[in-house]
């Protein structure tokens, strides 16, 4: 399974920008799909993660009420869309999958995934 981010960029304080990623190879049975960022000199954070169907979802605290994370199974692809941008939003985000369900509390943990993206670069400026 091979995965792509696309969509960073800069924006501002306050604006909103969708960053997406797409599944190729044998992506069909990917349980979960998630989000993560990295800070320069800061480890790898938890963002958002969906399972299949997008049905049950979890996010972090930091971004809960502003992303929204959202997945389309057919295409193998899954979304972010980040509103209400702050500077600490600033990173370098990826995404990451999993083939198989794992219990909700280790959704937000880097090691229960088993694919990652090569990140993209999200700059809020004041």
């Amino acid at each position: 399974v091979q995965l792509q981010a696309c969509g960073g960029g800069s924006v501002q304080v306050g604006d909103s920008l969708t960053i997406s990623c797409a599944a190729s190879g044998r992506a069909f049975s990917l349980d979960i799909m998630g989000w993560f960022r990295q800070s320069p000199g800061k480890e790898r954070e938890f963002v958002a993660a969906t399972r299949w169907g997008g049905r049950r979802t979890l996010y972090a605290d930091s971004v809960k009420g502003r992303f929204t994370i959202s997945r389309n199974n057919r295409e193998a692809a899954v979304f972010l869309q980040m509103g209400s941008l702050k500077p600490e939003d600033t990173a370098v985000y990826f995404c990451a999958a999993r083939r198989n369900d794992v219990v909700q509390s280790a959704i937000a943990t880097a090691e229960q995934y088993d694919y990652w993206g090569q990140g993209t670069q999200v700059t809020v400026s004041s």
